[in-house]
């Protein structure tokens, strides 16, 4: 049987502060029924404190992966961050995750592919497992978009938050594990989703930071609007690659980006909204973070052998599916 690679320890990790609407409607021009009608967020988790920066979550997401797995953390090969949020620009924040785990015997690097930066970071860790090299491979998914959210642009602050979730990969002969993956991108989405401020094409200025250039800038519309098609389209097309119907489906694990987008999603794959995972109303859009919650949520709910498409889309634009099939359980 050929050697794929399963998933077979979930953690997720959240911050103690929860930005409720309520709060929201004394700091921005909103309310609850607006945000809940258009998005399907009731709160979002916020990382405070000085120096606190998004491997702090990881980090937390990370020891609990290895504990509940029984591993020490000197067993791990290789570690993958996916995030937009990264401490500093350099080092990667992998290698900080890493150090603070006691991780010393892996090596790492950051994924920035924006909400699918977890699809991306796991099809690329499988393939560490697939080729026989590795036998430990945790993907951790982290954001503390706070960090780069204006709070005073209600187009933007009522969606994002903080939270990190990670998996570890292991080698699977029985059938189960990642099976399948289809991974898009396209560069000329930026325009509608970006960062201007920061890089190396607009390093950070005076002039830069009194522009609020240093917060992330959504085209909402533009971006609903792709969205909706493309990630649909691509979980159907996974699912057609793999000849499943919609019966064979159970779970889908979809971004949470926006509720409106997610039904699109289940609607297009034919699944009853009883088989699709859904936080959104918790935690809001924690960017890389959203697909590994929703797994720790319903780790309990899930069997051996289970259908399971992922499926996401995010700035850059990128977007992607993958199908698993679940390696434990009941």
């Amino acid at each position: 049987m050929k050697t794929t690679a399963a998933i077979t320890a979930v953690q997720g990790y959240v911050p103690e502060y929860v930005l409720s609407n309520a709060v929201l409607e004394t700091m921005v021009d909103t309310n609850d029924a607006w945000i809940t009608e258009r998005t399907g967020i009731k709160e979002r988790r916020i990382l405070k404190g000085k120096d606190q920066g998004m491997s702090v979550m990881a980090v937390e997401a990370v020891k609990g992966l290895c504990k509940k797995r029984g591993i020490d953390p000197m067993e791990i090969d290789l570690l993958i961050c996916c995030t937009v949020t990264a401490d500093m620009q350099f080092p990667a924040s992998a290698n900080i995750i890493c150090d603070k785990v006691g991780a010393k015997n892996a090596w790492g690097f950051d994924v920035n592919a924006a909400c699918s930066g977890f699809i991306y970071g796991l099809t690329t860790g499988a393939q560490f497992i697939e080729t026989g090299k590795h036998k430990k491979v945790v993907v951790v998914g982290a954001d503390k978009m706070s960090a780069i959210i204006d709070y005073t642009d209600r187009a933007t602050c009522i969606i994002f938050g903080d939270g990190a979730g990670a998996v570890l990969l292991e080698p699977n002969t029985e059938g189960n594990g990642i099976l399948d993956s289809i991974l898009r991108s396209d560069g000329s989405g930026a325009q509608f989703l970006h960062q201007k401020a920061g890089g190396s094409m607009r390093p950070a200025t005076q002039q830069t930071v009194e522009a609020k250039e240093h917060f992330v800038f959504q085209e909402g519309k533009a971006v609903f609007k792709f969205a909706v098609t493309n990630m649909a389209d691509v979980s159907a097309e996974i699912m057609e690659r793999n000849k499943l119907t919609s019966d064979d489906i159970a779970w889908l694990v979809p971004h949470q980006a926006n509720k409106r987008i997610i039904d699109a999603t289940a609607n297009r794959m034919g699944l009853d909204e009883s088989k699709v995972m859904l936080n959104i109303q918790k935690y809001g859009n924690t960017t890389s973070g959203t697909i590994p919650l929703c797994l720790w949520e319903w780790e309990s709910r899930l069997k051996k052998g289970d259908n399971i498409i992922l499926a996401a889309f995010g700035g850059g634009f990128t977007w992607g599916s993958v199908y698993l099939k679940w390696a434990y359980g009941s």
